[in-house]
Formats: structure tokens, C-alpha cells, sequence
């Protein structure tokens, strides 16, 4: 009896010890980002996010990928990500599903952001500064449906310089889910035209992954604000009063010229939820948002 009561306190012991030590660990701050481009890309770029969010914040720092700018709203609704880099369509829709989050971080080149309207050489497209309307009765492909760059605000500036709604200026309308496909699907010539980001056109050019005799760049849109990061409102209460701060100077501070490169952006300033009132007023004018 003596030896069984043993067993049980030394059991009871170890189980009150591994809880103490369980909630002594720090918490995980889990992000994710919109799959704006190919997925080894990406988990290229933000597994070194990941890493040096780590270094700088002293607790552990996990990057998951997810498969839809959708899914990305809805894990930061349901707290299975506590930060994340968002587009400018989609910030939106993730602070309006959770009271309180903010906008703390966007790229240097974020608040004059633009889409590129780009045409496969058969059309006989050329660039013009002028809103090329020979687009009409061609095939046209956007990116995603969830997509500041590859969907809202070209499609914004398509129907207003067409007077009428896309399905109704093009002879078909697809949906590629990233940049890097609307451009291989022009590019092969499966669509005529198509809206993309031009960070990312310009990166692939840059790279040599364009075939500029059969690809190129015939508009650009005005500019507007796109991506940034945004985090929970309630992450202080999770990890310390004054914890969204240092997340935010630690990604303002981020200077490594290799990791930068990767987004691609020359860096990051301080972003607020105001500076994104045109996206949310622009996607309840074409019915994206209620």
C-alpha cells in the first residue's frame, strides 16, 4: 500500500511538473502570408521572416502556408495565426473579422502600389498611357479572387474605363490564384490579357522568367496602397503588454538586402488602418465587400 501511494504522489508529481514547465515555455507566434506566388518561394522567403522574428523577439516564431488568400482571413479570424502579411483587400477583410487588429508594417514601395496590364504579342497590343480599350472581346485572366493587385483594383479600372462589368468587356474571365500563373497563362497565350502585380512582374523580368517577345506590359494603373502586415489586437494579452510594438520595430528594422530582395521591397516603414481606407472604399464600390 506504502509502494502504490508512492507511485501515485511520484505520478502526481511529474504530472504537476510537466505543467509548470508546459506553461513556463513561451508561446509560439505562428504567421502566415497570402500565396501571392509560387509555395517554395514563399516558404523560401518566410522561413527566414520566421527565423529572424525569432532572433529579434526572443520567443518562438512559426511561418504555416496556406493555399488561398481566403484561408489566410480565416485562420487570422480564428486565431490559428496571430500575424500576417496580407494584401491590401485582404488586410481589410481580416481587421474588419477581428476588432481591435492593426496595421503595423508595409513595404517602402506599399503606398503607391500598382497592377500592370499585360498582352500576349498575338493580340497586337502595344503600351500606351491611355487605358488600352482594344482589351475588349479578348480572353482576360485576374489572379486571385482575394487579390488587391491581381483582381480588385484592375478590375476597379477596367469597368470604369469600360462603362461596364467585366464579364461583359471580355470574351472570357478566368482566375490564375498568383501572380507568376497570370503571367505563364499570357505569356503561353491560354489568356490574351491579364493583371498583375508589378513587384512581381518586374522581379521575373529581372530573373529572366519573362519571354518579353511573347509577353509585355501595355498599362499600368494609378497608384494605390496594397500590402502590409497586420497583427491580432490581442497579442499583448497572450505574450506582454508592449509586444505588438516590438513586433512592429522588428520588422521596421529588418535590413538584410538578400531577405528584402525576396518580396521584393527596399524595405519597411510604419503602416496604420487608415492608410488602407481607399481598398475597403473601392471593393464596396464594385461589390466585393458589403
Amino acid at each position: 500500500m506504502k509502494f502504490k501511494l508512492f507511485l501515485s504522489l511520484l505520478f502526481s508529481a511529474l504530472i504537476l511538473f510537466s505543467n509548470i514547465a508546459f506553461s513556463a515555455s513561451p508561446k509560439t507566434l505562428v504567421f502566415s502570408a497570402i500565396p501571392d506566388q509560387d509555395e517554395t518561394r514563399l516558404k523560401q522567403r518566410f522561413g527566414d521572416v520566421a527565423k529572424y522574428l525569432e532572433k529579434q523577439l526572443g520567443i518562438p516564431v512559426k511561418y504555416v502556408p496556406v493555399k488561398s488568400y481566403a484561408a489566410v482571413v480565416t485562420a487570422f479570424r480564428n486565431d490559428q495565426i496571430q500575424l500576417a502579411w496580407f494584401g491590401g483587400l485582404s488586410g481589410v477583410q481580416a481587421r474588419l473579422k477581428v476588432p481591435g487588429s492593426q496595421a503595423i508594417a508595409q513595404g517602402v514601395e506599399d503606398p503607391k502600389f500598382h497592377t500592370y496590364i499585360i498582352a500576349n504579342h498575338s493580340t497586337g497590343l502595344k503600351a500606351s498611357d491611355e487605358f488600352p480599350k482594344g482589351v475588349a472581346g479578348k480572353t482576360f485572366t485576374f489572379g486571385s479572387k482575394g487579390s488587391t493587385s491581381g483582381r480588385l483594383m484592375p478590375q476597379y479600372y477596367i469597368e470604369k474605363n469600360m462603362g461596364d462589368k467585366v464579364d461583359n468587356v471580355f470574351k472570357r474571365v478566368g482566375f490564375s490564384g498568383n501572380h507568376s500563373k497570370t503571367i505563364a497563362l499570357v505569356q503561353s497565350g491560354a489568356y490574351e490579357v491579364g493583371a498583375v502585380n508589378f513587384k512581381v512582374w518586374e522581379k521575373e523580368v529581372e530573373e529572366g522568367k519573362v519571354d518579353t517577345k511573347k509577353v509585355s506590359l501595355i498599362w499600368k494603373t494609378p497608384a494605390y496602397p496594397d500590402y502590409q502586415w497586420t497583427i491580432r489586437g490581442d497579442v499583448d494579452k497572450a505574450w506582454g503588454k508592449g509586444f505588438s510594438d516590438k513586433v512592429k520595430a522588428a520588422l521596421i528594422d529588418l535590413k538584410d538586402p538578400d531577405l528584402l530582395g525576396r518580396f521584393p521591397r527596399s524595405g519597411f516603414i510604419e503602416a496604420k488602418n487608415a492608410d488602407f481606407q481607399p481598398i475597403l472604399d473601392t471593393a464596396k464600390s464594385i461589390g466585393i465587400i458589403d
